[in-house]
């Protein structure tokens, strides 16, 4: 079972086995920023896993409640993102996710999406691979063009019906009429305490069972089929960049350890150190957006 958190405490040696992380891989030193050198690695790679996480959002402007400030009302996503706080108030837990569908409605693609939409593109042609692992829920790597994109905690522009199970896209809005209008964020606005029977429900015939997002809260299972795949890219990669993530939510903080653990070259793109920066052979410090277009743009040895 692997399950979403927010450290390692708590793994167990099953999960560790499970994607198959070379933990006992011998730590490099300082990683490289040389451009240059990482543009020739990407040159000769057939197979590019990008692994993207919450910086690459918070470049458009996506709160990411996290860290100094990082809160909706009085709350921090893992105090509402969970299971438990679901089932204790699904009123509230669906204004905090309305709201957060609402802001995406002004939010575009960064450089750094876009960058890595069209490096996809450019790349299918030359027989070459691009694939997108994102711990994001916000759909803008779809936005972007991107096509090959695991999300692995799952979208918030899906619902899932609590009763029959049903997984469904959802870009209404807002998502059900009782939520037009709430989810402020300020720490003074007052719970809506809409009824249970008023918020969103599955429209399948004879369902009416009421709908959560489908997103992976913090404590539950990640999608065992999207893991899976997600191995199997890995395994496969010739060249690997971390980008706009802090390596501190796991499982997905293994995943490029356990890329650089068999050897092939990791890049980090984020704005600071992380905890596994020095298991990488490059790190290259600053926004996403400006360090990623240039890392990913057409080498001069490229047949177009």
């Amino acid at each position: 079972m692997i399950v979403r958190q927010l450290t390692c405490r708590g793994l167990t040696s099953q999960l560790c086995a499970a994607v198959r992380l070379n933990w006992s891989a011998p730590k490099m030193a300082r990683p490289s920023s040389n451009l240059t050198e990482f543009r020739e690695h990407f040159a000769k790679a057939k197979h590019i896993a990008i692994i993207t996480g919450a910086g690459v959002s918070a470049e458009s402007g996506v709160p990411t409640f996290r860290g100094q400030g990082g809160y909706w009302r009085k709350w921090q996503a893992q105090d509402l993102a969970t299971p438990e706080a679901f089932s204790r108030d699904p009123s509230l837990v669906w204004e905090f996710y309305h709201y957060r569908r609402e802001v995406m409605r002004s939010k575009m693609p960064n450089p750094a999406h876009l960058a890595i939409a069209e490096c996809e593109s450019r790349l299918s042609k030359q027989g070459r691979s691009v694939v997108i692992i994102t711990q994001n829920i916000d759909e803008l790597h779809h936005t972007a063009g991107s096509k090959h994109v695991y999300e692995i905690h799952g979208s918030l522009f899906k619902t899932r019906c609590m009763s029959c199970g049903e997984v469904k896209a959802n870009h209404k809005s807002p998502i059900c009429p009782a939520l037009e209008g709430k989810g402020e964020p300020d720490p003074s606005a007052k719970d809506a305490r809409i009824p249970v029977e008023h918020l969103p429900r599955c429209d399948r015939s004879g369902c009416n069972g009421l709908l959560r997002p489908h997103v992976v809260w913090f404590g539950e299972t990640l999608d065992s089929d999207i893991l899976t795949a997600v191995e199997q890219e890995l395994e496969i990669c010739d060249l690997c960049l971390i980008v706009g993530t802090s390596s501190v939510v796991y499982p997905a903080a293994m995943f490029a350890p356990q890329v650089a653990g068999r050897g092939v070259p990791v890049a980090e793109f984020n704005m600071e150190y992380t905890p596994a920066t020095k298991r990488f052979k490059y790190h290259f410090e600053g926004p996403c957006g400006v360090t990623l277009p240039p890392a990913l743009e057409c080498h001069e040895s490229e047949v177009i």
